[in-house]
C-alpha cells in the first residue's frame, strides 16, 4: 500500500469502504457497480477520503449475503482496517469496460443539460440513484433554466429521448410543471 497522489478527474468512484469485517483486517464494501460484485474485478484501487489518497491492491473479495467483503494486500490488522472506513474506492476511467451503443456510465450523465420537448432547459443532471424499479436522475436548476426547482426524473426509455454527450445535452419527455 502506498500513499501517492492521483489525478482526481481521471478516477471513477466504484464504491466505498464502510467498516471492518472480522479480525483479520478485511473490510466491508458498499459497491456502486451493477452487479455489486463487479467492483471486485478491479485488482488495483485508489482510495480517497478528505484529500488523502492511497493506492492498494485487492488480494481477494467475496459476496457474503448482501455484503461485499474485501481483503487488501498487506492489511492484516482489524484496528488498522478500521481506519479505512469512509474511503471511496476509485479506478482510472481508462479501466472501465466499453459499453454498447446507447449505454452510458452514470458519471457521463452528470452535468448534462436536461431539455424538455418544448426546448425548455429544466436544469442539469446532478447525480443519479437507484430505487429498485428504475434509476432516478436528480436534475438541479442552473443558469438559464426554466425555474429554480429540483426535479426527480426517471432514467427510462420513456422519459429519456436522446443523449448527446458531445453537445452536453439530454432531451426528455417530461412536463415542466410536474
Amino acid at each position: 500500500m502506498s500513499t501517492t497522489p492521483a489525478v482526481a478527474e481521471d478516477l471513477i468512484v466504484l464504491g466505498k469502504i464502510v467498516s471492518v469485517h472480522g479480525v483479520r483486517g478485511e473490510v466491508k464494501v458498499y459497491s456502486f457497480t451493477d452487479p455489486i460484485d463487479n467492483v471486485l474485478d478491479y485488482r488495483h484501487w485508489t482510495l480517497r477520503r478528505d484529500g488523502e489518497v492511497k493506492k492498494v491492491e485487492l488480494a481477494s473479495g467475496r459476496l457474503q449475503g448482501k455484503v461485499l467483503v474485501a481483503k487488501l494486500k498487506g492489511l492484516d490488522d482489524r484496528e488498522i482496517a478500521r481506519t479505512y472506513a469512509g474511503f471511496e474506492i476509485c479506478v482510472p476511467r481508462s479501466e472501465l469496460p466499453d459499453l454498447e451503443e446507447g449505454e452510458f456510465y452514470w458519471y457521463q450523465l452528470q452535468g448534462l443539460k436536461v431539455i424538455d420537448q418544448a426546448g425548455q432547459l429544466l436544469g442539469v443532471v446532478d447525480h443519479l440513484f437507484e430505487t429498485g424499479a428504475n434509476d432516478v436522475m436528480v436534475v438541479k436548476a442552473c443558469a438559464g433554466s426554466l425555474d429554480d426547482r429540483e426535479r426527480l426524473l426517471p432514467y427510462t426509455d420513456q422519459c429519456v429521448l436522446s443523449i448527446d454527450l458531445a453537445a452536453g445535452e439530454m432531451r426528455v419527455d417530461w412536463d415542466a410543471d410536474f
